[in-house]
């Protein structure tokens, strides 16, 4: 499939070039796709941000390459590490021991093999989704910033509803909600910094709120909308994984690089059978 053979392609580009500076925006375009897109589609798909692979990657053949005697300071520059201190606190950090450890018998080490792309059809979980146009429409809630080079962004917007949750907007944004309840809206995508605005939100009000809630346009688009069934967050990482592994590939489409919307009832969020709806907006 194509976009099976792009993105290969795209790791076979950073395998050609690991030695060298990388520019993410050069693997996108390889990959077919947008910087934003395609970092957050490589998360989304293997768990780890597309730098982590790379330093990954890189440590691994640095590694390859100790043991078999080269010296440590050209292995340091070779991989790109400015000073052996920074190659030796980035080893260490993989490794758990010194590069000059690493050349003694019997010393395990690990290995982070190229990873490669490819399609499980299993069949054996259905996706229910529908795909519709809708105008722009306004939105109002509070705001965070989410950082995707960080590890633990998968973490970052968890804490964010938790940290509503106990100062009282989650409560305040409910008792507002419209027809769509309440919002998770992840907009402002920066391919340079690798961060983007994530809001907590409902359908603009005709009434003041606290200091701290801001308003935004949800542009028009065409939105393919999946139902989610499971308790948060854990569902919405699986089903968001399987529309950017299974359904997206599958179906020709590709990420409209606007807004995406997170569009939760009113209710439990935690419950078994808690059931939600993610907006991805898109184009053939």
């Amino acid at each position: 499939m194509d976009w099976l053979n792009a993105m290969n392609n795209a790791v076979e580009y950073i395998e050609d070039h690991i030695t060298e500076k990388i520019d993410i925006e050069k693997v996108a375009k390889v990959a077919l796709s947008s910087t934003f897109h395609f970092q957050r589609m490589y998360h989304m798909i293997t768990g780890v941000t597309i730098g982590e692979y790379i330093r990954r990657r890189r440590l691994t053949l640095a590694a390859q390459d100790i043991v078999s005697g080269k010296k440590i300071i050209n292995v340091a520059y070779k991989y790109g590490y400015e000073t052996p201190e920074a190659f030796t606190k980035a080893f260490g950090k993989m490794y758990g021991i010194s590069p000059s450890a690493a050349r003694e018998s019997g010393v395990n080490l690990k290995s982070y093999p190229k990873l490669t792309f490819h399609i499980s059809i299993k069949g054996d979980k259905e996706m229910n989704y529908r795909i519709f146009d809708k105008g722009s429409f306004k939105v109002v809630g509070k705001q965070t910033r989410i950082t995707m080079a960080d590890e633990q962004n998968f973490n970052q917007v968890p804490k964010f509803w938790y940290d509503c949750m106990n100062d009282g907007s989650y409560e305040l944004l409910s008792s507002k909600a419209g027809n769509f309840g309440v919002l998770g809206v992840s907009k402002d995508f920066d391919k340079c910094t690798q961060e983007f605005n994530y809001m907590i939100a409902v359908e603009e009000i005709n009434e003041p709120l606290p200091k701290g809630y801001i308003s935004t346009t949800i542009p028009a688009a065409t939105w393919a909308a999946f139902e989610s069934v499971g308790p948060l967050p854990e569902a919405s990482h699986e089903l968001l994984r399987r529309i950017y592994s299974e359904w997206m590939p599958s179906m020709g489409y590709q990420h409209d690089c606007a807004p995406e919307l997170e569009i939760y009832p009113v209710g439990d969020m935690f419950a078994d059978d808690y059931k939600c709806e993610f907006w991805i907006p898109i184009k053939k």
